[in-house]
């Protein structure tokens, strides 16, 4: 039987809903590691579900740096206004605001990387591969692996989230969607600098 201050605490943490938290705690037999990570997983499950779903309401996250020379917007969607108007929710658009601020992303998914600068970065890469003297045998595996680097550093779903790198944008938003209940996408998003 779960206890109710166990139940509260991985609530606190997963911001699960109650049975799912109980049933999930009798099931790790009260670990409340093993149980958080086992929602998240389940969550994260669902939310690749709910991907297809149409967002059509949402909220816009801003960001200006303590020096005026910053700032950023992030359009966040959701499905329902419901949501919308929640504040993890807009809270979330305001850290995704603040990440853009800070790791400057290019663009939104790996396939709005033109062609002609993933060709452009592939030849780069290799030419580094060949002139470190490595078997042109294995080049093209230390390329596909540099190229996923590149993406890392420009993607905006695929950078690690600077409030925690252990997770990428697009797995923070993943946990959204399964706190949330619902699709959730980025919309869009731009940065104004001074000076560069």
């Amino acid at each position: 039987m779960a206890r109710m201050q166990d139940i509260k605490q991985l609530r606190a943490l997963t911001g699960a809903g109650m049975l799912d938290v109980k049933n999930t705690l009798e099931e790790t037999d009260g670990d409340i590691g093993k149980a958080a990570q086992l929602l998240r997983e389940r969550g994260i499950a669902k939310a690749a579900k709910k991907s297809n779903r149409e967002v059509s309401e949402g909220f816009v996250g801003s960001y200006v740096h303590h020096n005026g020379k910053v700032a950023t917007l992030v359009a966040l969607n959701s499905e329902t206004d419901f949501v919308a108007r929640n504040e993890n929710f807009q809270e979330l658009a305001r850290n995704l605001a603040i990440h853009v601020a800070m790791a400057n992303p290019s663009y939104l998914r790996r396939e709005d990387v033109p062609e002609d600068i993933v060709n452009a970065e592939r030849e780069t890469l290799r030419r580094q591969v060949i002139e470190e003297g490595r078997p042109e045998q294995v080049a093209d595996r230390i390329v596909d692996g540099r190229l996923n680097k590149f993406y890392e550093e420009q993607v905006f779903l695929e950078q690690p989230y600077i409030k925690d790198e252990k997770k990428t944008i697009e797995q923070l938003i993943k946990e959204a969607i399964a706190t949330l209940g619902e699709n959730i996408q980025i919309g869009s998003f731009s940065r104004v600098t001074i000076g560069e």
